[in-house]
């Protein structure tokens, strides 16, 4: 009987280095190792060195830099709808999800594997999102999700696992971290522990990819950035790939203390959950998006687009990017960017993101039709007088029945 083989979404820490050891043991299994670069501050290479020390073939470990396809494929899409969950989160663990699901089902149809892992928590999210992806992208994967189903009940018992099987525990691993973080090109998140009570601010030190708004320069930064249907292309005139893109707006927002949040949401297997996130180019880049859509954007296409966005953020916050909804959510979207094309200014301050010009070749403002000086005519002011009292028919309908019947 062949041996079972997975491929395990692996970042090298120690959570994932005790999943893939439990999987030799538990499942006697072949484990190939995908570890993505998803810009997330920290080296990938060192996962190499730690999965052939656990076992893994060197033909069986995928470790590969999806940056650009993670920013241009999955963040820029999102970023053309204005997509904030609950009015606030940008969606930046989310959004990277799929990607790592849609990898992790291409290494396993290349290696000819029977199954995919993941790392995540029976209480969270990310669970539900790379399983959705997983069943989306490939209906009869088998998935393993070792925290649904190992004995380990506390740290303790990891570290101790990871100690009798040899597993290298970095010192600061040993015993309870301050709080779990995760990170990439869009954002940093940090949850639980020092965290855990949300009536406490959060220490700075949990911060890790902004200064705070009170240390930043007490002079504002103006940039410019350039759109071509809906995506940005460009920052003070200089062309940029999306993975540098947004590099460079996340510089420029940190060092202005741009893109801190601290949330309390709802996660999407019921309970709350409290979050201190930080998107400083993201945070930037909605701004500016809103700002050349302002110009280029029909108003009823706008307010249609800014209803459907709750909704379109819930799939992608509930792992539903595979889903056909989100996909024809999609085509609407893209559609409306058609014109969204352009340069808007923006100054950067002390926390703030704030669009300050705006111009395109496709703008549908006219400074002829708004000015308070006489304009060309193609405006009757006396034309106003009709509309109004036209809206204004069920509402005086409805007035005189109150009056008929004496209602207040």
């Amino acid at each position: 009987m062949a041996k079972l083989k997975v491929v395990l979404a692996y970042s090298g820490g120690l959570d994932t280095s005790i999943i893939l050891k439990w999987l030799q043991t538990q499942y006697d299994a072949e484990v190939v190792t995908f570890t993505a670069d998803l810009g997330q501050g920290e080296e990938v290479e060192p996962a190499r060195a730690k999965a052939e020390l656990l076992g893994v073939k060197p033909e069986n470990i995928f470790i590969e830099d999806v940056q650009e396809e993670f920013v241009r494929d999955f963040v820029f899409p999102m970023f053309r709808a204005n997509t904030l969950y609950e009015g606030q989160y940008l969606l930046g663990t989310s959004i990277a999800r799929p990607l790592i699901a849609k990898r992790q089902i291409e290494i396993a149809r290349a290696v000819g594997a029977d199954a995919v892992c993941h790392g995540a928590t029976g209480k969270g999210n990310d669970q539900v999102r790379f399983e959705l992806g997983y069943y989306a992208l490939e209906p009869d994967i088998r998935v393993i999700a070792p925290w649904r189903e190992w004995e380990f009940a506390s740290r303790e018992q990891l570290i101790a696992f990871a100690e009798q099987n040899q597993i290298p525990i970095a010192k600061d691993k040993r015993g309870e971290s301050p709080f779990s973080i995760d990170a990439n090109l869009l954002h940093s998140s940090s949850e639980g522990k020092v965290l855990e009570d949300p009536s406490q601010e959060a220490p700075e030190y949990v911060h890790q990819r902004t200064i705070s708004p009170e240390d930043a320069p007490d002079q504002p930064t103006e940039i410019t950035i350039d759109f071509e249907r809906g995506d940005p292309v460009a920052i003070d005139g200089v062309a940029l790939s999306p993975a540098a893109l947004l590099t460079r707006l996340n510089e420029l927002g940190r060092d202005n203390g741009i893109g801190r949040l601290d949330l309390v949401e709802n996660r999407f297997v019921g309970m709350k959950s409290r979050g201190v996130y930080e998107t400083p180019g993201g945070t930037v880049l909605l701004a500016a998006h809103r700002g050349i859509e302002s110009i280029t954007l029909d108003g009823g296409a706008m307010h249609l687009k800014d209803s459907l966005m709750p909704r379109y953020a819930s799939l992608i916050y509930n792992g539903f990017w595979f889903a056909p909804e989100r996909e024809m959510l999609q085509a609407l979207i893209d559609q409306s960017q058609d014109m969204v094309s352009g340069r808007v200014r923006m100054k950067l301050y002390k926390g703030n993101a704030t669009v300050i010009g705006r111009e395109s070749a496709y703008s549908l403002y006219d400074e002829d039709l708004v000015t308070f000086e006489e304009g060309s005519g193609s405006y009757d002011q006396r034309d106003a007088a009709g509309f109004i009292k036209l809206n204004a028919l069920r509402l005086r309908i409805a007035a005189q029945r109150r009056k008929k019947l004496q209602i207040q």
